[in-house]
């Protein structure tokens, strides 16, 4: 959720500048001159409207799985990330609701609408550096009511290398 679109007399109640900066520093990095939302971005590909079904779908098939990112497992409450190819990326630990939550919209393209909302992120931490060696790092409990998801992202705004649901 972010806040560029506060400017339309509804404010995102799950917005932050946080979310709004991370989406400008991926594309920043990746060479777009724009961001938007819904947006998806998959292996680093073209932008995708993820509101768009099919679109996404077909979009997942044809990118296969990510390259270049080690691989995650957890194991007693910790997270390791197996040895790889020397690439400085952040670890990042993101904590979402995955509950439907109906939103009221009052204004905008989508004003008097009451839209559903999933996966909402709600906190997102740097757990530490990979550089290519086996990295172990604790793993915080979530807090309750929320999921969690690991990100492995080449420096600042670049490309996802790894991901895994927790």
């Amino acid at each position: 959720a972010v806040t560029y679109w506060d400017r339309l007399g509804w404010k995102d109640t799950f917005g932050s500048p946080a979310w709004t900066a991370r989406q400008w520093d991926y594309a920043r990095a990746a060479g777009r001159p724009q961001v938007a939302t819904p947006q998806v971005i998959i292996n680093g590909g073209p932008t995708i409207v993820g509101s768009n079904r099919a679109q996404l779908e077909a979009a997942i098939q044809r990118a296969g799985p990510a390259r270049g990112g080690p691989a995650i497992s957890v194991r007693n409450g910790a997270l390791t990330l197996a040895a790889g190819k020397d690439v400085p990326s952040t670890i990042w630990l993101v904590r979402y609701d995955p509950r439907t939550v109906e939103v009221p919209i009052r204004a905008g393209e989508n004003g008097g609408r009451t839209l559903p909302h999933r996966n909402i992120v709600r906190e997102l931490v740097k757990l530490g550096n990979w550089s290519g060696a086996v990295t172990e790092l604790p793993l915080p409990s979530a807090p309750r009511g929320l999921s969690s998801a690991v990100l492995v992202q080449q420096g600042t705004g670049g490309p996802i290398t790894a991901a895994r649901k927790l």
